[in-house]
């Protein structure tokens, strides 16, 4: 039951994004509105909580306070950006999920020579890469020259 739940919610995620793809601005505005009530729910709901504990719990009187407005927005929010797809990569990234999958280490975690190695190692692909398409730009003029 909780596997077809959640085929459900990740096709709805999927279609979605999709849909939002090809509307940047509106997706955009979707999920701003999104971190916003989230926010402004985590907000609301601290302020509840240090009025109880300040003011409201030594008069005894919390009943003017409406403890419900936080989590709903929290709710509210965490809906909209799950939906969109944008709660996991707004709040931890798409890098650090990325170098979790192939085990990488955190960038603060690596030692200089590590980073220093990678470096090097991205430098080299780029000279390859420029190579590569130095020759394929030759061969192209040699293929079109034929051609003529």
């Amino acid at each position: 039951m909780l596997e077809i739940i959640w085929n459900f919610f990740d096709k709805l995620e999927d279609n979605v994004r999709r849909w939002f793809s090809h509307h940047p601005l509106l997706y955009a505005f979707v999920g701003g509105a999104g971190l916003i009530i989230f926010w402004r729910g985590i907000w609301h709901s601290m302020d509840y909580v240090m009025e109880y504990f300040t003011t409201a719990a030594k008069s005894g009187d919390i009943g003017t306070l409406i403890w419900w407005d936080g989590p709903l927005s929290i709710l509210i929010g965490l809906i909209i950006l799950t939906v969109t797809g944008i709660f996991t990569s707004s709040f931890i990234g798409n890098e650090i999920i990325i170098s979790g999958i192939k085990g990488e280490k955190k960038l603060v975690e690596k030692t200089e020579a590590e980073v220093e190695s990678e470096t090097e190692a991205i430098i080299g692909i780029e000279k390859q890469i420029k190579t590569i398409s130095k020759r394929l730009g030759k061969i192209e003029k040699v293929v079109a020259s034929k051609n003529k």
